[in-house]
């Protein structure tokens, strides 16, 4: 909120500064002529853990630390619905074809102003090709490995001895997609 308040102190209608109002929740234009309303934005991402049999696909971007892999995600566009960025976006990073979507969850997240929407995808492919653009690699991990991840106590990943499968923590929808689906949490 510090941030989308030091972006927008003028009024994106007609340039006059604005000023906090409703605990910090909303800007107002000091204009009375103009008196308009600003909220901030909240850009819709879905996250999505795909799936078949007794594997998840997951993957890994260029800047993730060593061994960590998580949850495709991705911006929903507009006028499409969640089930069809899930699809989308699956198939644009993994080459996977997903059917059918099943809702989870969701998550605030603040950086960039997202919330997360956060799916299982039942896959319906198997043969991963990866985007190189957003990926660095993907891979479906079985339930054994994702839980010897998920109880690693070493979950801090400045811990260079562990040397096996890191998963997000759990402050992120990732590490609960990931966790629900290895323990059968449905």
């Amino acid at each position: 909120m510090i941030d989308w308040h030091k972006r927008h102190q003028f009024c994106s209608t007609c340039g006059t500064p604005s000023k906090s109002s409703q605990g910090g929740y909303l800007r107002l234009c000091t204009n009375d002529a103009c008196g308009a309303q600003h909220f901030p934005r909240t850009d819709p991402v879905v996250i999505m853990l795909a799936t078949r049999s007794d594997q998840c696909l997951l993957g890994r971007q260029p800047g993730f630390p060593p061994n960590m892999f998580s949850a495709l995600a991705g911006f929903m566009e507009p006028g499409e619905t969640i089930a069809d960025a899930v699809r989308r976006e699956v198939m644009e990073e993994a080459g996977i074809k997903v059917g059918a979507v099943h809702y989870r969850d969701t998550q605030p997240w603040p950086f960039p102003s997202s919330l997360m929407i956060g799916c299982r995808a039942d896959a319906e492919s198997e043969e991963i090709t990866i985007d190189g653009q957003e990926l660095e690699e993907a891979r479906w991990f079985g339930r054994d490995e994702i839980i010897a991840s998920l109880e690693n106590p070493a979950i801090n990943l400045e811990d260079q001895k562990w040397q096996g499968l890191t998963v997000p923590p759990p402050m992120a929808i990732a590490h609960h997609l990931i966790r629900d689906w290895a323990f059968d949490n449905d």
